[in-house]
């Protein structure tokens, strides 16, 4: 069942959404070669603290950190470790933070130095595909019209689409009704309903689309160990169209990053 939000508690998820952004800013500012995981952890949780929140990953369903920390070929849910980064390495790191009864739920994938060229496009391709599926996520719009957006977008490039990781409702749980898939058919799956609030995340592989977990029971890698990104924002159905709650502006401010890509998911000027 999909659990509608008011006006007033979106504003509320809101909040907790920012709160992720910024800590995604924070980190921004400290990847760097070298620098390990556990070490970019740590900063986030403090953060999370600090602005009185909890973090909404530790602990859920056992899971033992604040961030889900997945360079390269991991797809998502890779835990923080000592290993340091390397110049060269992609990350991508998925945030949670509860705050108000509501959690907000936001990824990035950052380059760690200079990135080769084929990367760097899998990374610029697989957010704008987040672009591409929060366009259709409107009025009289159904879940498959979103999937089929990102899919033909990422497939068209020639990349592999995950189907078993999906995106999810979101709200005073961190996974709510419906699933949200990045692969799918138009005019397929439940219809989106006034004030609903959904995680929008492609996660696209530059090879095969197929996937394996490892032994901790978390990581996920590509099956060729070719890179993979992952991006998310969370959005609300307001007044019939999309209304972004979370926003990369923060790391964009940190790395000197000019964009407009938000303007049109925003009925209101964010204010940093």
């Amino acid at each position: 069942m999909i659990v509608v939000k008011t006006k007033e508690e979106i504003e509320l998820m809101r909040e907790s959404a920012l709160i992720v952004s910024k800590t995604l800013g924070v980190l921004a500012k400290a990847i760097q070669p070298g620098v390990t995981t556990l070490e970019l952890d740590k900063i986030a949780e403090e953060h999370i603290r600090d602005h009185g929140a909890v973090p909404g990953f530790l602990g859920l369903y056992d899971f033992p950190n604040t961030l889900c920390m997945s360079p390269n070929s991991q797809v998502v849910h890779g835990i923080p470790n000592n290993e340091p980064l390397k110049e060269g390495d992609i990350i991508s790191i998925d945030c949670g933070a509860l705050k108000n009864g509501f959690y907000g739920d936001h990824a990035y994938t950052f380059a760690v130095g200079e990135i080769d060229a084929e990367t760097e496009k899998l990374l610029q391709v697989t957010k704008e595909s987040l672009y591409v599926g929060i366009r259709e996520f409107k009025k009289n719009n159904r879940v498959g019209d979103v999937g089929f957006a990102i899919q033909k977008y990422c497939e068209d490039h020639g990349y592999g689409v995950v189907r078993e990781l999906v995106g999810h409702g979101l709200g005073k749980e961190m996974h709510e009704d419906p699933e949200m898939p990045n692969y799918g058919k138009r005019g397929k799956g439940k219809k989106f309903i006034e004030g609903m609030v959904v995680a929008i995340e492609p996660m696209i592989n530059m090879g095969t689309q197929r996937i394996k977990q490892h032994r901790d029971g978390w990581t996920i890698t590509t099956l060729d160990n070719k890179p993979s990104a992952h991006f998310e924002h969370d959005v609300a159905l307001v007044d019939g169209k999309p209304e972004l709650l979370s926003t990369f502006a923060y790391i964009y401010e940190a790395l000197g990053i000019e964009s407009n890509e938000e303007e049109e998911f925003r009925q209101k000027a964010l204010v940093l």
